[in-house]
């Protein structure tokens, strides 16, 4: 059995609003053991509606939609479903009177458009909602020589949504289903290698139709593994996967730095905190961007004690205490050090982290590198990489690489 969600409404198609209702319902039907196959958006269009409702009867089994169920003119997903089925829209008075109470409630007059609300598909039933005007619709759609199609059409605004969901739609759906299923995810976040690379270390681990399966999907450098199970119970679902998430650390080892939300800056904080010791960083090239993160990892200044950020030469001379840069201090390799030094001395901190600046050129065939360097009180360590990649993740991707730098010198 699989799902399908149809958001409706020119707000969407035309990028004003964000679709958020799709993505928590295909998280509240993968909780139940349904693979949603299928997103589809579509504006306020009837013709367009019912192209749309067509392709998803037939293709899925459960369909569930969220807008144009308003009662102004462009609310088009009753007369949608009902022409797509080729049956006629009826008043339903229960829901109706529910209506016209919710209004007297609120001492207001009801608008006759707002009649519309109350009609539905024949052969429907309502979808009651508590604390809107705009009841949803629940439809089994009879399919020859297959098993039928159930619809369940609400409201676009998301609270509404939500509580008909959790009040009507989940248990109209489980009680459909007969036996419970679930499906459960686990993420395991990895920074280092690239995506192909990564692959390669787990051949066995990617191949399609392997149950748990195995995804690989990468945000600003950062690769996340997202393992998926589907079983009886979530206990079950979390111990189908165990051998899986045991494979690919043992393959992976410390490419690994944290799972599920966990990020880069996360991981050093906590890294810090179980040993009580204390960072300070300095940074030139990413803008304060390291500071940022760092921030907001360790709310408390339990660990992160403060940044310096520099954008000039001459700040930044400023800072270590010379009136100017000149020799080998040009050298951002050379003096790297010195600044991670500084920055642990000025927050007096366990640890300075510095990162220099960022190459003007980014050209594949010359990308020219940059800098990064953390200290302890007793020495600095320094490492330079390329500045290389898609321009759009540079920056997160270079601060990664030096808090990356920080995270695997704690681990040795």
């Amino acid at each position: 059995m699989h799902a399908e969600i149809i958001a409706i409404g020119d707000e969407l198609t035309s990028g004003e609003r964000l679709d958020t209702n799709s993505q928590w319902l295909s998280q509240r039907l993968g909780e139940l053991g349904i693979r949603c196959l299928y997103h589809s958006t579509v504006g306020d269009d009837l013709a367009a509606n019912v192209r749309v409702f067509r392709e998803a009867l037939d293709r899925s089994d459960i369909l569930v939609c969220t807008g144009g169920l308003g009662p102004t003119a462009d609310d088009l997903t009753r007369q949608g479903i009902a022409e797509t089925i080729g049956v006629e829209l009826v008043l339903d008075e229960e829901s109706l009177a529910r209506i016209q109470t919710m209004f007297a409630r609120r001492k207001r007059e009801m608008p006759e458009r707002n009649t519309i609300q109350a009609m539905f598909p024949a052969g429907s039933r309502a979808i009651l909602n508590p604390h809107g005007t705009a009841p949803g619709i629940d439809l089994l759609f009879e399919r020859p020589g297959r098993s039928p199609c159930r619809l369940f059409a609400l409201p676009g605004v998301p609270a509404e949504m939500r509580e008909m969901w959790e009040q009507s739609v989940r248990p109209s759906i489980q009680e459909m289903m007969g036996e419970r299923r679930v499906i459960r995810h686990h993420q395991i976040k990895c920074f280092g290698v690239g995506e192909s690379d990564l692959e390669q270390m787990l051949p066995d681990v990617i191949a399609r139709g392997r149950q748990p399966s195995v995804g690989i999907t990468v945000h600003k450098a950062t690769i996340t593994l997202r393992i998926t199970a589907e079983a009886e119970s979530e206990d079950a679902c979390i111990e189908a996967m165990q051998p899986t998430i045991a494979t690919i650390r043992d393959c992976l080892g410390s490419l690994i730095f944290g799972e599920e939300t966990t990020e880069l800056q996360h991981a050093v904080v906590e890294m810090l905190r179980s040993r009580s010791q204390s960072l300070a960083t300095l940074e030139w090239g990413s803008g304060g961007l390291l500071a940022d993160w760092l921030s907001e990892a360790d709310p408390t200044s339990e660990v992160f004690r403060g940044g310096i950020v520099v954008r000039t030469a001459s700040s930044l001379a400023t800072t270590i205490g010379q009136t100017e840069l000149g020799g080998d201090a040009l050298d951002e390799r050379k003096v790297i050090g010195r600044l991670a030094t500084h920055a642990r001395q000025q927050f007096g901190t366990d640890y300075g982290l510095a990162l220099g600046a960022f190459p003007n050129s980014n050209s594949d065939n010359d990308p020219g590198e940059f800098h990064f360097a953390f200290a302890t009180r007793d020495e600095a360590y320094t490492k330079s990489l390329p500045f290389s990649g898609h321009p759009d993740i540079l920056k997160e991707r270079a601060t990664k690489q030096a808090l990356n730098f920080l995270r695997l010198s704690l681990l040795s």
